[in-house]
Parts: structure tokens; C-alpha cells; sequence
């Protein structure tokens, strides 16, 4: 979903109407007034005061992509979709009771965060090394297998990275999506990899016979085709990782500084974990997630850690 957040090993993200970090960088003049914050120095972990200082403010700045399911602005100008949902919740029982998104582009969310325009990464992001090694994540909240959008009957009879790949078929993903570290780790070459800002995009990317295929997580893909009758998904895949298939999986990101936020984040969605992630499911069925993309290893049935995926 996130290189300039181009990953060779794993990550993702996108939107509807999603706007430009650079539309937002007037804001980092009123950064100097936030003196008793700082960024860390590279791979410094800090504990931090955020949380502190969040509940004195009552409010906490989310950044998102606008990317439905994983969060985006409704019609009502709110901020919802999987992440932002469950923020609201574990923020208030946290002690901040109000939400507030920023949306930027997909690639600029960790740049955002490091430059503090917004609290936490609510997007969905997934969680690999590259990533860990700026900015701390949460214990991961979902699971999400990768598919893709093709024209109508599957012409090309797309499958895995590994078919595109063997074809020498064009794809298109997203503008920092992990996907791109997906398929060139399974072969794809970088010059039939096309960047798009979005799905939308890549669907009438695809449609128009420009790329064979778009990839990008299976929850965002089978909302991008519903009730268009020129493409339709493919089932869900892996993306390999040294042989094996691997999964991708999201969570919560913060600043190096902020340790303590972290961890106190972390507390309240385990709770929702319990009783085989009834709560979080509960959170964000209403988005397409079901049981199948709660974070669990489908083979081995054990949970997926940060610490593992961080290895990724």
C-alpha cells in the first residue's frame, strides 16, 4: 500500500479523490509552535508524551489515503472505512475522544507522519522492513491475500504474480503500493509495471487494454469492480517470499518518538482481538472484512506479530 516507499519485499495504498502531500505542506510552518515534539534520529525509538498530550487536546489527527475500505471521507465529510473506525474506538478508550483525518496521497503518508502533519498512519499500510525501519507499527489489524482486476472472462488467464510474470503481461498497481515489491520479486519486470494514482484508474486502465491487470489488496479490488460488467477479480493470491507464500497484513503507524503510544494502542486492540476477534470484527465487517482477513496465519492458525512481518 507503501521506497520512496517502493518496496522490494511488501507493502500497499490509494483513493477516490485523494489529495497531494505538497497541497498540505503550508501546514509545516505552524510545526515550530509544537516545540516539545521532535523527530527521531534515524532508528531512534523513543517513548514519548503524544498520548499526553492527545487527551489534553481531545483530538487525534489521522492520516489516511482515501481508500475505500481502509479509510476514506463519506458523503457526510466524516472519516470512516476499517482503519479510522478502529481508531475511534481504541482513541477513546484511550481518552481522546475525537478523530480528525488528513488525507494525502498513499506515498506521502509516512513523510507526513515523520513531518507531523497527523498523529497516526490510519491507511491500511501494510507492514514490512523497509517500513519498520521508520516508523513503529501496531501489531498488524487485518490480513489481506492481493488480486486483481481484468477484463471480463479473465482473457489472460491471470492467476499469481508468477502468470503475469512468465507472460511478460503489463500490470498496473498503485502509486507506492507494495504490490510492485510483490511482483518483481516474482519476476515481473519493472518496465511492465505501471504506477496509477488509484483503482479507478487501474480499472479503466484495464478496461482500455493499456495493462493486462491491476493488483492491489482483495477487499479494495472487489469494491472497485462491483457492478462493472467490462472487468471482474480474480480469486485471491499470495505474493511469494523466499519460496513461500507469504501474506500481507496492516497495522497502525507512529512516529519513532512515540513508543508509548504505541504500546498503549496496542493494549486496547488486543482487547478487541478476543473471543476470535469478535469486537474487531464487529468494527469492520460493515467494510467487506470477514473472519478470513482477521491476522492470522491461514496455515498455521498462530497470529501474525509486527515482529514477524517487520522481517518481511
Amino acid at each position: 500500500m507503501t521506497p520512496s516507499e517502493r518496496i522490494i519485499s511488501a507493502t500497499r495504498g490509494r483513493g477516490v479523490s485523494r489529495r497531494s502531500l505538497l497541497s498540505g505542506l503550508g501546514a509545516l510552518g505552524v510545526l515550530g509552535a509544537a516545540g516539545c515534539s521532535r523527530v527521531a534520529a534515524e532508528g531512534e525509538v523513543e517513548g514519548g508524551d503524544l498520548l499526553a498530550r492527545l487527551r489534553d487536546s481531545g483530538t487525534v489527527k489521522l492520516g489516511i489515503a482515501s481508500e475505500p475500505p481502509f479509510g476514506y471521507i463519506d458523503e457526510d465529510g466524516e472519516a470512516t472505512g476499517e482503519a479510522p473506525e478502529i481508531a475511534r474506538v481504541i482513541f477513546e478508550r484511550l481518552g481522546v475522544e475525537n478523530i480528525e483525518a488528513v488525507p494525502v496521497d498513499f506515498s506521502a503518508l509516512i513523510p507526513g507522519l515523520k513531518a507531523q502533519l497527523f498523529d497516526v498512519v490510519s491507511a491500511g499500510m501494510y507492514i514490512n522492513a523497509d517500513r519498520c525501519a521508520q516508523v513503529l507499527f501496531s501489531e498488524p489489524d487485518y490480513l489481506m491475500l492481493d488480486s486483481a482486476i481484468v477484463r471480463a472472462g479473465n482473457p489472460e488467464g491471470i492467476t499469481s504474480y508468477e502468470v503475469i510474470a512468465e507472460k511478460g503481461l503489463k500490470m498496473a498497481t498503485g502509486q507506492a503500493y507494495a504490490e510492485i515489491g510483490f511482483a518483481m520479486n516474482a519476476g515481473v519486470k519493472p518496465g511492465n509495471i505501471l504506477e496509477l494514482p488509484d483503482q479507478v484508474a487501474g480499472l479503466d486502465a484495464v478496461a482500455q487494454g493499456r495493462v493486462a491487470a491491476f493488483v492491489g489488496t482483495n477487499v479494495t479490488v472487489k469494491g472497485a469492480v462491483a457492478g462493472n460488467n467490462r472487468v471482474e477479480a480474480t480469486d485471491p493470491f499470495p505474493f511469494e517470499a523466499g519460496g513461500e507464500p507469504s501474506y500481507g497484513a496492516g497495522g497502525f503507524a507512529f512516529r519513532l518518538t512515540e513508543a508509548n503510544l504505541r504500546d498503549k494502542f496496542n493494549e486496547e486492540l488486543a482487547k478487541l482481538k478476543r473471543n476470535d476477534f469478535r469486537e474487531l470484527l464487529d468494527i469492520v465487517e460493515p467494510f467487506g472484512f470477514t473472519r478470513a482477513e482477521m491476522p492470522q496465519n491461514p496455515e498455521t492458525g498462530q497470529d501474525l506479530t509486527t515482529e514477524e512481518l517487520c522481517r518481511l
